[in-house]
């Protein structure tokens, strides 16, 4: 990182990564194309976990190779007067991979209780409704970056 004075200790990146509201999963195809991607995800144990289908982009790239990097970025606020922004962002480097089938509800119920929080009375049986037609992924972190700008005072 350039800025080490905007650098963030790897506690204040984990809680950008639970406080986040969608991430940009990035990869890279066969071609070396980069490709990102926004989604829901959620973040648990070192990990970060999101579903989608099971075919397109993403996986294809992910089935080139699992390396992946996770951005999310929060609290901005535009800095006039400084031509700037104020922000907090965390990046995420590590591997992709599918969730074994044992565990695809568990995963499934940590992003209800982020997104569904208010609905999760209805979460468990929608869950088993759409297990086996969803994709369910982690992104193993390997390393973790953040990085602020504060408000100027």
């Amino acid at each position: 990182m350039r800025r080490k004075d905007r650098a963030l200790s790897e506690e204040a990146a984990v809680q950008i990564l639970k406080d986040g509201e969608y991430g940009i999963l990035a990869t890279c195809g066969e071609d070396g194309q980069p490709y990102g991607v926004p989604l829901s995800y959620v973040y648990h144990d070192g990990r970060i976990y999101f579903h989608g289908a099971k075919t397109g982009h993403k996986l294809d790239n992910l089935s080139c190779s699992p390396k992946a990097s996770f951005t999310v970025v929060g609290q901005t606020h535009v800095l006039q007067e400084a031509f700037s922004t104020a922000y907090r962002s965390a990046i995420a480097f590590g591997e992709v991979s599918p969730v074994e089938e044992a565990h695809q509800a568990e995963a499934l119920m940590l992003l209800a209780e982020k997104y569904c929080y208010d609905n999760l009375t209805n979460a468990e049986s929608y869950i088993q409704k759409m297990l086996g037609h969803v994709g369910v992924y982690c992104m193993e972190i390997q390393h973790l970056t953040g990085k602020a700008r504060p408000e100027m005072r």
